[in-house]
Formats: structure tokens, C-alpha cells, sequence
């Protein structure tokens, strides 16, 4: 079996020496860029590491692990168009290097070849892959809508928001997850176990990026916390900060959010600080350890032998203690 360090190697080696023979250049090299950025990987590797738990060869399905890393991307590169950003792990985002409109076509080229490299998986499993596959993008754009929808509202419910990052972000890990158990010839109720396994550390994930935007380690960060409060960003925090604050609290919530002008740091101050008055902080942490266990319940599940799950295991555990 491979570590996980070892699968990251074989998506980073493959998506580096991946062809772009197709022309023009204008339209591909944005392609390129994206992918060269780097990033956790997360998706390839959780697939892969899947697979691995019941197949030793994960290198011969790294078409369609980097086909997930490709749709990803994608997704981020039309993020960052609609909000407008600068940066993208360090980098200038596409709309900016380039400019909106090429933005927009090579990261629609970006979603047809994940499809054509999806497509190089098995010809037995080809129809259930793009299935999921089909499905997983359907439900990324709902969620990525609902996201949209938010930000008018100040009234989104704490199930509201958990069904929105279970679509946006969550089914992608599950995606990736079950994928590699389809592609391993897993059992059927294996393969279920490992998508909801991978529905539950999406939920953590993403709630714990909320939490880290907030309470984060500025060094170890690389850049200054408080991004969604000073955006108003409908986050775990900040939906649930706006449901459980008394009259007092609200009113100075509602405050900072509608705010036009107003000083970064004695925003992220005050915010944080009601944040703490409300509980919000052991609120989140405790929602954070709950999805996180349901992942481990449904990772035992798996009918497998302890031994055969520990990377898988190692694996999102390390991602859970995460401080980025």
C-alpha cells in the first residue's frame, strides 16, 4: 500500500506532465497555470487512497483522480471571477493575470477535460464513474446558488447553511471517496459507507476552515485572519452568531455587517469578540468533532481490516489538525 505522501507525488508528477498539445495556447495555458499552483490535493488523494484500501495498483486510475483535481479547479478559477479576487494560493487569480472573459472559456475548457480524462477510467465502470460524476457537478453549482442567495439574507438557519456546504464542497469529497471504491470493484455497501464518510469530513472540513478564518494562527496563516468577518462572509460564525445573540448583540452584529466604512482590525475585534460573548467559538468546535466522528463511524464500517484503512484514516485525521 502507499502512503499518503506517496499518492500526492504520483497526482503531482502526473498533473505536471500532463500534455496541452491542443490549440490555440491562449486558451490552454490559463489551463496550465491553474493546475500548476499547486494546493492539498485533497481529492485525488482521498480517491486514491480509497482505491488503495482494496487495490494496490492506485497509479493505474490517476486519469480520473486528476480529472477531480481538474473540476476543483475549475470551480475555484469561476470563484474567483464571481468574487472578484486577486489571489489564488499566493498567485494572481486568471482574471487578473489574463482577464475575465478568458477566465471564463478556459475554465469551461477546464470542466471538458475533466470529463475527457474522467472518461479513461475502465470501460466496465465508465456509465456508473460519470454518473457520480454527473450528479457530484450538479450539486456543487445548487450549493454554489445557495451560497449566492445568502448574502442577501440574515436569516439562514444553522441547516440551512450545512445543507449548502454538503452540496458546495462536501459531495466532491464524498465523490472521491466512493469513486475510488467503485474503481476497486468494492462491495456496494462499501463503496456507500465511503461516500457518507467522505459527506462527513466535508462538513468538518469546511466548518473548520470557517472556524480557522476566525481563530486562526496569523503565522502560521500566511496572512491576516478574518477575511469572512471582514467580508461578511455567511459563515458557520456568523449565521449562528446572528440566530442565538440577544437584542444587544444583534443590534451591534447587524452593525459591523452593514457597515460601508470601518476599520479592518477593530472590525475583526469586535466581531470576534461577540463571537465569544455568544459561544460560537465552542459552538463550532463542537460541530466540528461531531461530523468528524460520524466519518470515522462510517470508515469503520468499511468491511476491511483495520490495517487496510490506516492511511485513509491517518490521512484526514492529519487534515483535521490542520492549522491553514
Amino acid at each position: 500500500m502507499k502512503s499518503s505522501n506517496d499518492i500526492l507525488q504520483l497526482v503531482n508528477d502526473y498533473l505536471d506532465h500532463l500534455p496541452y498539445d491542443r490549440k490555440p495556447l491562449s486558451l490552454y495555458e490559463p489551463v496550465r497555470y491553474v493546475l500548476s499552483l499547486g494546493g492539498k490535493r485533497i481529492r485525488p488523494v482521498l480517491m486514491l487512497l480509497s482505491y488503495n484500501m482494496f487495490k494496490d495498483d492506485p497509479e493505474s486510475i490517476l486519469s480520473s483522480a486528476c480529472a477531480l483535481e481538474t473540476y476543483h479547479n475549475y470551480t475555484l478559477l469561476h470563484d474567483d471571477l464571481m468574487d472578484n479576487a486577486d489571489l489564488r494560493r499566493g498567485h494572481e487569480t486568471v482574471h487578473r493575470r489574463w482577464d475575465a472573459n478568458t477566465a471564463i472559456l478556459s475554465g469551461d475548457s477546464m470542466l471538458v477535460l475533466a470529463y475527457e480524462r474522467m472518461q479513461q477510467c475502465r470501460p466496465d465502470k465508465l456509465a456508473e464513474v460519470l454518473a457520480l460524476f454527473t450528479e457530484t457537478a450538479l450539486e456543487i453549482g445548487e450549493g454554489q446558488q445557495y451560497d449566492m442567495d445568502f448574502e442577501h439574507r440574515t436569516d439562514v438557519s444553522e441547516a440551512e447553511y450545512i445543507e449548502m456546504i454538503r452540496l458546495k464542497t462536501s459531495v466532491l469529497l464524498a465523490c472521491a471517496t466512493k469513486m475510488g471504491a467503485i474503481l476497486a470493484d468494492a462491495p456496494e455497501q462499501d463503496a456507500e459507507a465511503l461516500y457518507k464518510f467522505g459527506e462527513q469530513m466535508g462538513l468538518a472540513f469546511q466548518l473548520q476552515d470557517d472556524f480557522l478564518d476566525v481563530y486562526g494562527d496569523t503565522r502560521v496563516f500566511g496572512k491576516a485572519i478574518g477575511g469572512d468577518i471582514t467580508s461578511n462572509k455567511k459563515t458557520f460564525m456568523l449565521i449562528n452568531a446572528l440566530n442565538l445573540a440577544n437584542e444587544q448583540q444583534r443590534k451591534e452584529l447587524l452593525h459591523w455587517v452593514t457597515a460601508e466604512n470601518f476599520d479592518r482590525d477593530e472590525k475583526v475585534k469586535a466581531v470576534t469578540r461577540l463571537y465569544n460573548e455568544i459561544g460560537i467559538d465552542r459552538l463550532a468546535q463542537e460541530r466540528i468533532a461531531y461530523y468528524f466522528g460520524e466519518s470515522r463511524k462510517y470508515l469503520e464500517a468499511v468491511n476491511l481490516p483495520d490495517e487496510r484503512k490506516e492511511y485513509l484514516r491517518s490521512y484526514t485525521e492529519e487534515m483535521m489538525h490542520r492549522q491553514y
